[in-house]
């Protein structure tokens, strides 16, 4: 008598689409214990990236088959997902389903993975369990498989080694202690620029940029406008004690525009007037010609803030920044006027 081999109605098949490598021995690549660790059943997770396994489905029977998959394993459910167009599954037809797993981006600096005396599980096991029916018929366990996920950090370092050490999953857990140590450093050194540009730097570092350039912290400006005027210090500088240095220091002080386009003093937010002259010298003056008495002031302007009518004016601020951009022999005086249509 000849025995007959029937062969199941469903074909199930698992494809991870990120494995790990396999730890194999330099001497001895061949001896891998595959009963223990089996890489083309098992799927590699990494902190907060996307990682599919693959389940292909052929229906070998001559019914269409009504399928119901179930996964179930050692993990928080929160991790997996299953993705399918149909569930409906035609004799002879193949179909593919995905299970999406996501792992928190935190998952080696969550509290219980740095608690001490706890060992963070880096292994873990999952089933899927394949259900299917028939047109009038009772659903039944039609197939069962059993899958691996490997957890690990995510590490640069292998890519700079020999392929033979990148097959080893130990050396990828090694370089990552030192990956984690010097991450924060090389991030600094990537990221200098920001950390030197009072714009963009961390509230820590704006004393010791303003240092860098000779520049006295005034606590009474804002921190956006102390950014501002640190970057700037240096144009300050070098045109203290005129006019276009004034304009451009209160404008860095107060945000009001510069209007350095309009031509017309009274026009411009900012209008700076100057009334030079030398004033009544014994001996070289000629009063009624060149003098009169109760004239104006030597070395004296007078500066028009002409804000929006809703726009704040620390009027004790301005009066500061004058006081830093002018000459210490000139004098002045501050009107604010606020616009009605701006």
């Amino acid at each position: 008598m000849t025995q007959a081999y029937i062969s199941p109605p469903l074909v199930l098949d698992l494809v991870p689409l990120r494995s790990p490598e396999v730890e194999s021995s330099l001497f001895a690549l061949q001896s891998v214990a595959t009963e223990i660790y089996d890489q083309n059943q098992t799927l590699l997770l990494l902190p907060g990236e996307l990682s599919q396994m693959l389940v292909k489905l052929e229906n070998r029977g001559r019914r269409p088959l009504q399928l119901n998959l179930e996964v179930t394993g050692d993990y928080p459910t929160g991790w997996c997902q299953i993705e399918t167009e149909s569930s409906l599954l035609a004799p002879g037809d193949r179909l593919e389903v995905v299970l999406t797993y996501q792992i928190p981006a935190d998952f080696f600096e969550a509290p219980q993975a740095i608690a001490p005396g706890q060992v963070l599980k880096l292994d873990y096991s999952g089933r899927l369990d394949v259900y299917g029916s028939s047109p009038g018929t009772v659903p039944q366990l039609l197939e069962v498989t059993n899958f691996n996920l490997s957890v690990r950090p995510i590490t640069r370092y292998l890519d700079f080694l020999p392929q033979i050490y990148r097959e080893i999953d130990f050396v990828g857990r090694f370089l990552q202690i030192f990956e984690a140590t010097f991450e924060p450093d090389v991030q600094i050194l990537a990221n200098l620029w920001a950390y030197l540009d009072p714009l963009t730097a961390p509230k820590g570092m704006l004393d010791f940029l303003a240092y860098w350039v000779g520049w006295r912290m005034q606590p009474y400006v804002s921190l956006e406008r102390q950014r501002y005027l640190i970057r700037n210090a240096l144009e300050i500088y070098r045109w203290r004690g005129t006019r276009r240095g004034l304009r451009l220091h209160l404008h860095l002080a107060t945000n009001l525009p510069l209007d350095e386009e309009l031509e017309n003093e009274d026009d411009k937010h900012i209008g700076i007037y100057e009334f030079f002259s030398r004033g009544f010298v014994l001996g070289e003056t000629r009063l009624g010609q060149d003098a009169v008495l109760g004239g104006v002031r030597p070395f004296h302007f007078t500066v028009y803030l002409r804000p929006a009518a809703d726009y704040p004016v620390d009027e004790q601020l301005v009066k500061t920044a004058i006081e830093q951009a002018k000459p210490a022999f000139c004098s002045y005086e501050l009107f604010v006027q606020p616009r009605l249509t701006d």
